[in-house]
């Protein structure tokens, strides 16, 4: 017998401490955000994004709520979409980062993976989506997708056909982007 806590406890029975760190024990609470960690963790965001100094992307939030950003890629060099610009928007759910945003499209983009209605088909947007991730990653994984399409997996049919024929591509591209009064 021995003594822990000033209690005698025997090694059988349910006295044993084994016994009684068991019973005591109860499933972990599911993960919750406060809004205030939700708040510190996009601002924190916010500026790595602004002192990355990635080229042809950024992101701010739109007038006073930090939930909702608006963001900007343009397309990559050597790409069907060079000299494009593309406009975003990002919200944010209360519990972010363990949910991700919902990011579409709002300036029209001819793409495999987007629908006419701005929605992208993008992993880690959806099922692959990590906590490590962040408002830089995303908008650097949707620039990387305008030039790397998964054509398997097309929410836009048309384009996705059409993917293969590159110099076709780019001519809808251009005749789709055409600067106004060029």
């Amino acid at each position: 017998m021995s003594t822990i806590n000033g209690q005698n406890q025997t090694a059988q029975g349910n006295n044993s401490p084994i016994a009684v760190a068991s019973s005591k024990q109860s499933l972990p609470a599911p993960k919750s955000v406060d809004s205030q960690s939700v708040l510190r963790r996009l601002q924190s965001e916010l500026m790595a994004l602004m002192m990355s100094g990635d080229s042809g992307i950024s992101a701010f939030p739109e007038e006073d709520n930090i939930f909702c950003w608006k963001g900007t890629i343009t397309g990559s060099q050597d790409t069907v979409f060079q000299g494009t610009e593309y406009k975003l928007s990002l919200c944010f759910p209360t519990d972010y980062p363990f949910k991700s945003p919902k990011v579409k499209f709002e300036t029209f983009c001819f793409h495999p993976n987007v629908d006419v209605h701005g929605n992208i088909c993008l992993d880690i947007l959806q099922d692959k989506w990590s906590s490590a991730y962040d408002v830089r990653t995303i908008l650097l994984s949707i620039q990387s997708l305008l030039g790397e399409p998964n054509i398997s997996s097309p929410l836009n049919t048309q384009a996705a056909q059409l993917w293969s024929n590159q110099e076709e591509y780019r001519k809808m591209v251009e005749k789709l982007y055409k600067p106004p009064n060029a």
